[in-house]
């Protein structure tokens, strides 16, 4: 048998594959797109969370974002201070941390104590209940209980208890997503640090609040009268706390007839 022509053809192949090679090396280098090396630092200081809170898609794209003068050093709302003050070395500036945000759903209507206007069977979503009717609670301002949120927290912060979601304060990373998509629009973002909040968001008047749930707003407006610094406010039928004036003094508790204004936990 002739090796000759096997010979030839082997070492054609492996002359263009040593060719094709060294070209691909070559651009490679004319074609790399440079990045900045602080990129990498910044990214590896971030927390890695990828949970959009800061407006961004991830980590990574808010690394490139700083670096690039479109975002500020202490945009990382899960990082805090000492994640701000890492990125600001890095940078070579002084960074200000944003006030970290955590999400809470301001409704107390669970099972037990929130009327009914239907049983609701279906699929297992906020979104889809609420259009059959507002969903299957009386109160046109409940949570629906149905999950929705608990979906799309990326960090799986959200249960669901006894017809009301809950957030768990010290896992929550304040993104928003849960704020976003619930059709109630009960979840709010507020302080991490917050100490009381209303646990309702329901704008019908005392009597109609009453008639749907045994726990709701009535806007009395003795917390109001009783808040030593004016911190506590009702309006449109529902008390709203001012977090920046209240002192936690726990006034407003204490004296709330229907025990809605309650304490972090």
């Amino acid at each position: 048998m002739n090796w000759t022509p096997i010979l030839i053809s082997a070492a054609i192949f492996a002359g263009m594959g040593i060719v094709l090679g060294a070209l691909l090396a070559v651009a490679s280098r004319v074609f790399a797109v440079k990045v900045d090396e602080r990129v990498p630092k910044i990214q590896e200081a971030l927390p890695g969370a990828n949970c959009g809170g800061c407006g961004y898609s991830g980590c990574a794209a808010l690394a490139e974002a700083i670096v690039k003068g479109e975002a500020d050093p202490g945009a990382c709302t899960v990082g805090g201070a000492p994640v701000a003050k890492a990125i600001g070395t890095i940078m070579g500036v002084e960074a200000k941390a944003v006030r970290r945000m955590r999400a809470q759903v301001m409704c107390c209507g669970t099972t037990g104590v929130a009327n009914k206007k239907y049983d609701y069977v279906g699929a297992a979503d906020c979104i889809a209940a609420e259009r059959l009717g507002g969903g299957g609670k009386s109160c046109p301002n409940g949570c629906l209980g149905l999950g929705s949120c608990a979906a799309v927290c990326p960090v799986g912060a959200i249960s669901i208890v006894d017809g009301v979601a809950f957030v768990d304060k010290n896992t929550c990373v304040g993104c928003g997503k849960c704020e976003s998509v619930c059709p109630k629009h009960v979840i709010r973002m507020i302080p991490y640090d917050t100490v009381y909040y209303v646990g309702c968001t329901s704008v019908e008047t005392g009597k109609a609040t009453r008639e749907s749930c045994g726990v709701g707003c009535i806007s009395c407006r003795i917390c109001e009268k009783n808040c030593p610094t004016g911190a506590i406010t009702v309006n449109n039928f529902v008390a709203s706390i001012r977090y920046d004036q209240c002192t936690a003094c726990g006034l407003c508790e204490q004296k709330c007839p229907r025990h809605i204004i309650k304490k972090s936990c």
